[in-house]
């Protein structure tokens, strides 16, 4: 073709028009949401939905919203194409079990750390508030002042005291 040829020829037509062999004119409702470059889109949607039913529900549709319509048509086709049956249902659902799952998993981590605070409130009471770092062990807690030497080891741990920990089978490490 020669230069001055492709100057007076149309531009390629979009990907609808395309696959359904007709000619794309500068009103096709298909050719902003369906480019030339990504033909897969429209076969999807096309073979899921079919080509009338695109066209309708687009030129229904404000055309502000066409672009997040042709978003959720291709999503629903592919989704569609996966899992006949269900389709996107299918993802919503194994998403929402995720959800469920997280949750859960949070209300553990919540109820630990409530536990831990407790355990702590209840250390602080014990050794009182000037003796030092208290750090909580996995079953008890214990002190230290930074000073290894001057102190008598009493000062250093709560091996005297003896703190009940219900449901613990195992004895406190110190």
């Amino acid at each position: 073709m020669t230069e001055e040829g492709r100057k007076n020829s149309t531009v390629s037509p979009c990907a609808a028009c395309k696959l359904l062999r007709r000619r794309c004119t500068q009103e096709c409702v298909f050719a902003p949401y369906f480019p030339a470059d990504e033909p897969h889109k429209f076969a999807i949607v096309h073979r899921v939905f079919g080509a009338s039913n695109v066209s309708k529900l687009l030129q229904e549709i404000a055309v502000q919203h066409r672009g997040d319509a042709v978003s959720s048509l291709v999503y629903e086709a592919n989704a569609r194409v996966r899992d006949p049956v269900y389709g996107c249902v299918a993802a919503i659902s194994s998403l929402h079990r995720q959800i469920q799952a997280l949750q859960a998993q949070l209300a553990v981590a919540h109820a630990q750390m409530a536990h831990l605070r407790t355990q702590n409130a209840a250390c602080l009471d014990r050794v009182g508030l000037g003796h030092g770092q208290i750090s909580m062990g996995g079953t008890g807690c214990s002190t230290s002042t930074g000073s290894s030497s001057s102190l008598s080891p009493k000062h250093h741990t709560l091996d005297t005291v003896a703190l009940d920990q219900p449901g613990s089978s195992q004895p406190p490490v110190w």
